[in-house]
């Protein structure tokens, strides 16, 4: 199994910035790419970053130029960098990986961090 851990999410004032992160653990030799999604209220989950094993990353459009993904494969870890933060950021992120292993599901995910902005 591939056990994710979410962290760093808070209250942030709007035009402010901050730094999530996610500790994966288990079967991390079977992960291939990374994820950060995110679910505001009433909304459904989205994708806000995507890190392909070979390094390869994507952005939202609402959320590109504002974010940094980066992971350590080495150290199992992945961030998000977020700047510029507005009200429509607010909701809980979820780090995410895909897996190649048998026997394992496809996808992982974390319990999620919330990100709340405050304008």
């Amino acid at each position: 199994q591939v056990q994710l851990v979410d962290s760093g999410g808070g209250l942030v004032q709007a035009g402010g910035s901050l730094r999530l992160s996610c500790l994966a653990s288990g079967d991390t030799i079977c992960i291939t790419d990374m994820a950060w999604y995110r679910q505001a209220p009433g909304k459904e989950r989205e994708l806000v970053a995507h890190i392909s094993e070979a390094g390869t990353i994507k952005y939202a459009d609402s959320v590109r130029g504002r974010a940094t993904i980066s992971r350590d494969i080495a150290k199992g870890t992945l961030s998000l960098q977020l700047y510029s933060l507005n009200a429509e950021d607010t909701a809980v992120y979820y780090c995410n990986t895909e897996n190649n292993c048998p026997l394992l599901p496809l996808t992982s995910w974390g319990q999620g961090t919330q990100v709340t902005v405050s304008s």
